[in-house]
């Protein structure tokens, strides 16, 4: 029977958050079983907010927790890396209001999770087994989940420009390959709508070192794209890290058109309502 896992050593990273464009530390300790992630506000006397549903507060360009008035934005790439790895618990504790968004991808956290490696803890892993059909919905946007052998996710996106235009990609996730397929595909912006952004508070941190700018027409960024079809793989990236505040694995194979953070923790949120439609299972 598969166990819970937490790191093996602590380890720690810094940079700036997208939006707030502040300067932040993490670092990531090994936490007991049935920890699950919870972030600790190490500039707030440890204040401390699981990742859960019940803690979304906001999910405009980037998933944010919040607890008592007290807020962690920005958790997804993280909290991706994490279950991309296959680790179930941790402590993370952060310095400031926004996890640093390092190089735009997941690939930072996961070289530190395999840096620190894993152990085993005496308890076993739980699953959360998907029995039946949940969708939702938002204008042109779709989202589900349904039963499944295994955790897997088909994604399509769809955008005006000449780099992305229509892109699709169905991942399996076994055999370690989340940090292989997903882990480096980067976030990415479109050079038009940063004022909005900026104005509205949002994207002050970024720059072409961790993100990809979309020009009319091409790039900004003198890096080449890492994938033909890295804007659809770092969209599965987020899926994966908003689903990831399920506290377990989930095994049902997701499908999503045209989603974003908002639609992700809607579908979460719904399949966990529907009791009918899942089990937790063991093994």
């Amino acid at each position: 029977m598969p166990q819970q896992t937490t790191i093996a050593l602590s380890f720690s990273a810094s940079g700036v958050g997208l939006h707030s464009a502040s300067p932040v530390k993490v670092t990531v300790h090994p936490a007991p079983a049935y920890t699950g992630y919870l972030f600790r506000r190490t500039d707030l006397n440890g204040f401390e907010i699981p990742a859960s549903p019940d803690n979304v507060a906001h999910v405009s360009y980037a998933t944010t927790l919040m607890k008592s008035g007290v807020m962690i934005s920005t958790v997804e790439h993280l909290l991706s890396a994490m279950r991309g790895c296959n680790v179930d618990n941790v402590y993370i504790d952060v310095d400031s209001l926004e996890v640093p968004i390092l190089d735009g991808s997941s690939l930072g956290w996961v070289q530190l999770i395999t840096r620190a490696g894993l152990v085993e803890l005496s308890a076993p892993r739980a699953q959360l087994r998907v029995l039946k059909r949940v969708a939702v919905s938002e204008k042109n946007r779709t989202m589900s989940i349904e039963p499944s052998p295994d955790f897997r996710i088909t994604c399509e996106i769809e955008f005006d420009h000449p780099m992305i235009r229509h892109q699709s990609l169905e991942v399996a996730f076994n055999n370690g390959n989340y940090a292989e397929l997903i882990a480096p595909a980067r976030t990415f912006g479109f050079t038009d709508e940063l004022e909005m952004l900026r104005a509205s508070g949002l994207a002050r941190g970024g720059s072409l070192e961790n993100a990809i700018a979309l020009t009319s027409d091409g790039l900004l960024n003198s890096e080449p794209l890492r994938f033909a079809d890295e804007f659809v793989r770092h969209k599965i990236l987020d899926i994966i890290g908003d689903l990831a505040l399920c506290g377990i694995p989930i095994q049902g194979h997701v499908r999503a058109s045209r989603s974003g953070h908002g639609l992700h923790t809607m579908l979460l949120s719904a399949l966990l309502r529907e009791r009918t439609a899942w089990e937790v299972t063991y093994g």
